[in-house]
């Protein structure tokens, strides 16, 4: 337990020092395949309003696809911001352990994106004065999974819920295709990044599972606009159907 309120912690440090970036990273996809036709989908969200939807699917023993969106909404009173992106791949897993417990996968892909962000100043006179940021991108990322479903438990509520682990470390290069600041074209960046994220579930039913994700984003490039920024806190519902049992 020590081990994983550590993680937790670093996990909140790189939130609160995290910088503004005209990126916002979804949540990578685990989606913990184990056998082929098992389906899998989630949901989450993180604090700073990202909304992530992932789906998976085994179309054979070791071969599963994934498909990602995520969408964010922001207005505040000095900054708004909106981003969408979406992204496809494939990739290998297999289950290796006493029990076919742990679980590897390894998912490389592309995707397409967009954002925009526009700062707000009052001016002595009352009126706002505003830059507004416009980004369309292209990414491609190769993300590797390590997760295990030995059943340790949770005891609430007079129940016990089981709990699953993992890991995922992502590596994602972003590419913009179109950058403009109040309709005047700038020059385009790239980056990338390293994605490292930590996940537990918490089993509420034997297809239903409740996800906590905390993460960190590192920019390798030393960039303006497309560098390193919010990453953090997620919680979300997780579903899989058609997976492996362990023996109870």
């Amino acid at each position: 337990m020590l081990k994983y309120q550590s993680l937790f912690l670093i996990g909140l440090t790189f939130f609160l020092s995290s910088c503004s970036s005209i990126y916002m990273p979804n949540v990578p996809n685990t989606p913990m395949l184990t056998t082929q036709g098992e389906l899998h989908a989630s949901g989450h969200l993180s604090l700073k309003g990202n909304s992530s939807l992932n789906t998976a699917f085994a179309v054979s023993e070791n071969l599963g696809i994934i498909v990602n969106g995520s969408i964010v909404n922001r207005d505040q009173k000095k900054k708004d911001f909106r981003q969408n992106l979406l992204e496809v791949g494939a990739g290998y897993f297999t289950n290796f352990g006493v029990e076919n417990e742990r679980i590897l996968e390894v998912y490389a892909g592309v995707g397409k994106g967009n954002s925009d962000r526009t700062y707000k100043n009052q001016l002595s006179d009352g009126s706002i004065s505003s830059e507004r940021q416009e980004v369309k991108f292209n990414k491609s990322f190769l993300q590797v999974n390590y997760s295990s479903k030995k059943k340790r438990s949770l005891r609430l509520f007079g129940g016990d819920f089981p709990l699953n682990y993992g890991t995922a470390l992502r590596a994602s290069y972003l590419s913009m295709t179109d950058f403009v600041i109040n309709n005047v074209a700038q020059s385009k960046e790239d980056n990338i990044f390293l994605e490292p994220v930590f996940f537990t579930r918490l089993h509420l039913s034997d297809v239903v599972q409740l996800q906590y994700t905390t993460g960190s984003n590192f920019g390798l490039k030393n960039r303006k606009y497309l560098k390193a920024g919010t990453s953090g806190i997620t919680l979300g519902f997780v579903m899989n159907v058609g997976g492996l049992k362990l023996k109870k």
